[in-house]
């Protein structure tokens, strides 16, 4: 990641989230690929920042697998593995690993991915991160099994032309393949 900090930096696990309290690992972690979000600093204009920065259990899943994080327990010093990261996501979102897989091929494809919550999705994508570009991508996981509703095709497409964004439904197939769908809303 660049200018990496003389130790891996460390979060603590809160119940839906992580915490990395020192803001030199803080500041690292963001300005070497947008991960989480300073506390109280909605739309931070650089990487520099003196506040603890706020992780979601998918981006620490993320980075504690690349080995760019360590997660302790809320009570205790214990490290915690990456599957005890992603029991957590699953103990609040049974679809976390469909998103975490999702999540990680955007962020191999070299996307910056952030929470898409503001748009009613799961990811907002960019192609060079907040405040460099918009965007340009809406990306909504919906595992295969459960299948898309029409209402709910309409609504991405209205909620897409409103904020002039792309709207992606991933899924992923029995194999494992994530295969994106795209939806253009036509005006008559």
């Amino acid at each position: 990641m660049g200018n990496t900090p003389e130790e891996t930096p460390i979060a603590k696990f809160t119940l839906d989230r992580a915490v990395v309290w020192n803001p030199e690992d803080g500041m690292h972690l963001y300005a070497n690929g947008y991960f989480g979000q300073p506390v109280g600093i909605r739309k931070p204009k650089s990487p520099e920042f003196d506040k603890p920065l706020e992780l979601s259990l998918v981006e620490c899943a993320y980075l504690v697998k690349k080995g760019e994080l360590k997660v302790h327990a809320i009570d205790s010093e214990k490290e915690l593995t990456v599957d005890d990261v992603i029991e957590a996501g699953l103990a609040i979102d049974k679809e976390f690993k469909e998103r975490l897989q999702v999540y990680t091929e955007l962020r191999t494809r070299g996307y910056v991915v952030r929470p898409g919550l503001k748009f009613g999705t799961d990811f907002s994508v960019y192609e060079k991160g907040p405040g460099l570009d918009h965007a340009p991508f809406l990306v909504h996981v919906i595992p295969q099994r459960m299948g898309v509703v029409p209402l709910d095709i309409v609504r991405a497409g209205r909620l897409a032309t409103s904020v002039r964004k792309k709207f992606l439904i991933a899924t992923i197939k029995d194999n494992g393949q994530i295969v994106y769908y795209s939806f253009i809303w036509h005006r008559p």
